[in-house]
């Protein structure tokens, strides 16, 4: 026989409602949903330990990771060996030497420092390797390196993930793009974005490697009719003087500038601050599996419905 303090609770659930009031079952539902609320813990806080290879690019898609990384309330531990203009083949040749005699001064370009010095810090949790941007768009130009550098790095860090960064194509008004196989250039930043992501997709497949999606972000930015930069027709290049600039609205790249000497530059290669940001928005989609949509973190400067963009094209891409 059930007890009668049991009865209650054994009633059939329609039974139990019948003698309660609308407002009694809506309020009851909703200190439910309170309590669960509560119960419920975030998404736990994570460390990574990250390894960058790189060059410029990787500065620039990395600068303002770890503000996004303490935004999401997570830590990020990280190093990197990067310089300037490096492709894979001269990051392979430096190891190479350096594995062959440590006192090699070939081996250490990182600063007076060698990869194997730099990884030291470890153990990592995830390294990144990359192609120099102008080398990108040539599949030839990855192999036998990027291959060779994934070998080794296993052997000197095996508990890391290696993962291959796409870099991004250079600004429609650059003068010159990617250089492609069999010798001249990309003739444009949309063929060099195309040939840049099949090369990247190509070795990331062949090393059995993830991908950072930097450069695919890159683009789809950059063609949106809306989102994307546009030259400035209406700019008099010749009669111009500083500070004056053409209208370089939405653009991910450093563009016009005027140096210090009064000469008008441009550098349609490397990314600016809004292109640093989206770079580092795929950084931490890929790297923590979890949506930049929600991070409070802006650069100053940035419009916000241009920062807001960035963070849902960004984990759209990653999502992909």
């Amino acid at each position: 026989m059930i007890p009668s303090s049991l009865r209650v609770c054994c009633r059939p659930p329609v039974e139990l409602l019948r003698g309660l009031s609308r407002r009694r079952i809506l309020r009851g539902l909703l200190g439910l949903a309170v309590v669960w609320a509560v119960v419920v813990p975030a998404a736990p806080a994570r460390t990574l330990r990250l390894f960058v290879i790189g060059n410029s690019f990787s500065n620039n898609a990395t600068r303002f990771l770890p503000d996004l990384v303490r935004a999401g309330g997570h830590e990020l531990v990280t190093a990197k060996a990067a310089t300037g203009g490096c492709s894979l083949e001269r990051h392979w040749n430096a190891l190479a030497a350096d594995l062959a005699d440590p006192a090699d001064p070939k081996g250490k370009i990182y600063a007076g420092k060698s990869l194997r010095e730099n990884l030291g810090t470890g153990p990592w949790e995830v390294i990144t390797i990359q192609q120099y941007s102008l080398h990108s768009s040539d599949p030839s130009t990855y192999q036998p390196y990027a291959r060779q550098l994934v070998e080794r790095l296993k052997a000197l860090q095996p508990g890391a993930e290696i993962v291959l960064h796409q870099t991004w194509a250079y600004r429609v008004d650059a003068a010159k793009f990617g250089q492609v196989s069999g010798g001249g250039n990309a003739g444009s930043n949309r063929e060099m974005w195309e040939l840049s992501r099949a090369a990247y997709r190509r070795i990331a497949a062949e090393l059995g490697v993830r991908l950072i999606p930097t450069g695919d972000a890159f683009w789809r930015i950059d063609s949106d009719p809306m989102w994307g930069y546009r030259p400035d027709a209406t700019f008099d290049f010749k009669q111009a003087t500083a500070p004056a600039l053409p209208v370089q609205t939405h653009s991910l790249h450093v563009g016009y500038r005027w140096d210090k000497a009064g000469k008008l530059g441009k550098d349609a290669n490397h990314a600016n601050v809004a292109g640093e940001y989206l770079g580092a928005l795929v950084w931490y989609g890929f790297l923590f599996g979890e949506s930049p949509e929600k991070l409070a973190f802006v650069p100053p400067g940035l419009a916000p419905d241009f920062a807001a963009h960035l963070r849902r094209v960004a984990w759209e891409v990653v999502r992909q």
